[in-house]
């Protein structure tokens, strides 16, 4: 078992060692069962499974309940696989939180409440940063922060603090995503 931190919380996470698409699979089921508990319908929910869960690509689970669209990735861990069973132990945890009230319904919503738009606030913020779409890897997001930041700080000569603010705001979207 290894510990990963989610949002400034741990979680005791096991990764898979073997028969990672069956392992993958056992995830989204064990997310769907838990959302269940919530009156969340399967129908309700999205789960994408990589058809190759030993690569290094993002997990994803998002569902409607009461009448909002809640999400959650996560990037952290690498493999697939391992993202997903992030994923759901940060699902199960906060579920199980949520049943036995020791979290609040308002403070559930909001842990995984996300914007309509998220999508395309994402892509906009990798174009500011000047990334490709598919850029997930958060140290070449931060390396090309830095370097954007420095450019356009508004202390410099050439400095502009709209740009400055934009690059910012841009960083701060993506580093919700990946971290």
């Amino acid at each position: 078992m290894a510990t990963i931190k989610v949002r400034a919380e741990e979680f005791n996470v096991s990764f898979a060692k073997d028969s990672f698409s069956r392992r993958a699979i056992q995830c989204r089921s064990k997310i769907l069962l838990s959302l269940k508990k919530l009156g969340v319908k399967e129908e309700s929910t999205d789960i994408p499974i990589e058809s190759v869960a030993i690569k290094k690509a993002p997990a994803s689970a998002a569902w409607f309940f009461e009448g909002k669209h809640l999400f959650f990735s996560f990037t952290g861990a690498g493999r697939f696989v391992d993202n997903l069973y992030t994923v759901q132990a940060v699902i199960d945890s906060k579920v199980e939180d949520l049943i036995n009230e020791k979290l609040p319904f308002e403070e559930f919503m909001a842990y995984f409440a996300e914007e309509p738009d998220i999508k395309d606030a994402r892509k906009a913020a990798r174009e500011t940063l000047g990334l490709h779409e598919d850029t997930t890897d958060l140290s070449v997001i931060n390396k090309r922060y830095k370097e954007l930041a420095k450019e356009h700080h508004p202390d410099t000569p050439n400095g502009d603090a709209d740009k400055f603010k934009e690059i910012n705001n841009a960083h701060k979207t993506l580093k919700r995503e990946l971290e």
